[in-house]
């Protein structure tokens, strides 16, 4: 069972949020790309987003169905990847301090991928977690700093100076 964490430098509601958007999967989810909602509501149980994989030439279909949810701690995740079988892909968020700790547990469940499984798959699982709760870690600690940004307050005038006009000349 591929196992890997990562302490992310925000909260756990920015990192749920993140989760929460299925049309963003593919900004933190190694080899996917453009991903859309295509039954329920996602994250809601049952839901499911469709995305795409590319290999070179080769372009691939994918969905990942919501089969448990926890609101912000817990998405465990159904990925269908054809010929290859399925994986159940579990994403637990811990409050670490201000912080976020990250624990994703992957594991086959059906088809090929269960079949071969073994300590090499093992460890290409591992350096793919790696890859993204790096990404995700990036995403979401942009998105927070953004946040921040939108929230700050603007500088205020200096005392005595002319207040400002729009365009022209005066």
């Amino acid at each position: 069972m591929a196992v890997r964490h990562r302490l992310i430098k925000t909260s756990p509601g920015t990192v749920w949020d993140l989760l929460a958007d299925g049309t963003r999967y593919a900004e933190w989810v190694v080899g996917t790309a453009a991903s859309k909602p295509v039954r329920g509501r996602w994250p809601e149980l049952g839901s499911a987003i469709e995305y795409e994989v590319r290999l070179g030439p080769l372009r691939l279909t994918n969905q990942t169905i919501v089969r448990n949810r926890e609101e912000g701690t817990l998405l465990e995740l159904e990925a269908q990847a054809g010929f290859l079988g399925t994986a159940r892909i579990a994403v637990e968020l811990r409050p670490w301090g201000e912080h976020c700790l990250v624990v994703v547990d992957e594991h086959p469940l059906q088809g090929a991928g269960g079949m071969v499984h073994n300590v090499g798959v093992e460890a290409l699982l591992q350096i793919r977690h790696r890859a993204m709760l790096a990404r995700l870690a990036k995403v979401c600690e942009s998105d927070a700093d953004h946040a921040r940004e939108q929230r700050a307050p603007r500088p205020a005038a200096r005392p005595g100076a002319a207040p400002q006009r729009g365009g022209g000349r005066a």
